[in-house]
């Protein structure tokens, strides 16, 4: 599918965190028929590398991956770097990956809530923070954060997912 003629992107650039597979391979994919550059940010190297390919034989934008944890600062933080040290500019962040761990609430160890909390909530607020001054650098921009039905609608086994994406909608609201 090509959106090129209902919008123009050329020119622009869009970092997907999660963008090597499903959902944030199909949301590049739209990006780059509309002309965008494309970042895509995943923790899976051989993953981002085929992806990368793809969307480049495909679409013939500009397209890089990079490695990156967000659970990890400093990674979110080098992220933003690169792709305006490699392709001028960010323009769309879209705030995609993310985790789950299904267990039954009372079988959760803490540190699994908080990876599921730091790379859904505190990794998506990251990634924004560090976006931030390039987007402001060039007069503005857009970020799209993908929650999820579970932000509404919870199950016995969804409880850090659904908080942390229920958390991701009041944040969008707050930023």
């Amino acid at each position: 599918m090509n959106f090129k003629g209902m919008f123009d992107l050329s020119g622009k650039v869009a970092i997907v965190t999660g963008g090597n597979g499903g959902i944030g391979k199909g949301i590049c994919r739209g990006l780059a028929s509309a002309g965008a550059n494309i970042v895509i940010a995943a923790r899976n190297e051989a993953k981002t590398s085929q992806a990368v390919a793809e969307i480049h034989k495909e679409f013939k934008v500009k397209v890089i991956g990079l490695s990156v944890d967000l659970s990890d600062e400093l990674a979110i933080k080098q992220m933003a770097v690169k792709a305006q040290e490699i392709l001028g500019r960010v323009d769309i962040l879209v705030n995609n990956a993310g985790t789950n761990i299904r267990k039954l609430p009372q079988e959760y160890l803490p540190t699994e809530w908080d990876e599921v909390i730091n790379i859904n909530l505190r990794g998506t607020f990251l990634c924004a923070q560090a976006v931030y001054p390039a987007m402001k650098k060039v007069g503005g921009g857009k970020i799209i954060n993908i929650g999820s039905m579970t932000s509404l609608f919870s199950g016995p086994k969804l409880a850090p997912y659904s908080a942390s994406k229920g958390a991701v909608v009041q944040l969008t609201k707050a930023l």
